[in-house]
């Protein structure tokens, strides 16, 4: 994470040819009325900017499924805990790329604040000239990260789906003497026939084995 610097703010959208931009949605959470009119300035031709003083906890999170803001900005400069903790909410229930005032880098509460899901931060005065190119690059950094997350996530749910199958066949192969392309090829063929994904498959398979050796097992013991 780094702060939005003079050399971010020469980063430009890509050029739409004659296609018409929905205007951007900024929930501006902010007591500062001066900073507040800086950043509606900057954004009058590109954004609608709604201005709320501070929120927090379930009260951000009604607003900001009201709004459906396109990126919040906070005035932050000294993010206290429960600013934190509503941060950390807003990314794990709706994550939005978010812009923060601060006073100064480096400080304990300004770490908390990025693991909590701060796309960008802004340290140096903001001006109206400033305010769009700095909302770009948060959005740009935001969906930069956001994928990166989204293939992390993809590669982990492969690995455990990959898991499944095997288990499933190893079961197959043990209790029903299949080779271990039987076994592949039977799950496969099920997956086709339900219209499921392979993976459900093996889940089915694995609690269906599972019951029976249990039943089994119950029925042999004396």
């Amino acid at each position: 994470m780094t702060s939005l610097s003079d050399h971010d703010e020469q980063i430009k959208p890509v050029q739409q040819g004659a296609t018409k931009v929905a205007p951007l949605r900024v929930l501006l959470i902010d007591d500062d009325p001066e900073r507040a009119n800086i950043v509606e300035v900057g954004l009058s031709e590109n954004a609608v900017v709604h201005i709320v003083s501070h929120i927090h906890g379930r009260t951000l999170l009604d607003e900001i499924a009201s709004i459906t803001p396109d990126v919040i900005i906070m005035d932050c400069e000294s993010p206290d805990r429960d600013t934190i903790e509503s941060l950390r909410m807003v990314a794990q229930s709706n994550p939005k790329p978010i812009v923060m005032f601060v006073e100064e880098e480096g400080s304990a509460q300004m770490n908390e604040a990025i693991e909590a899901g701060v796309s960008a931060y802004v340290i140096d005065g903001l001006t109206p000239k400033r305010v769009k190119p700095l909302i770009e690059t948060a959005i740009a950094r935001f969906k930069h990260m956001d994928s990166l997350r989204s293939e992390l996530r993809k590669t982990k749910e492969d690995l455990a789906a990959r898991k499944t199958i095997e288990r499933a066949k190893g079961l197959l192969m043990q209790h029903h003497g299949m080779t271990e392309d039987q076994a592949f090829a039977s799950m496969r063929t099920m997956s086709q026939q339900q219209g499921k994904p392979l993976k459900d498959v093996a889940e089915s398979v694995l609690t269906i084995i599972g019951m029976l050796a249990g039943t089994t097992g119950k029925a042999n013991t004396p």
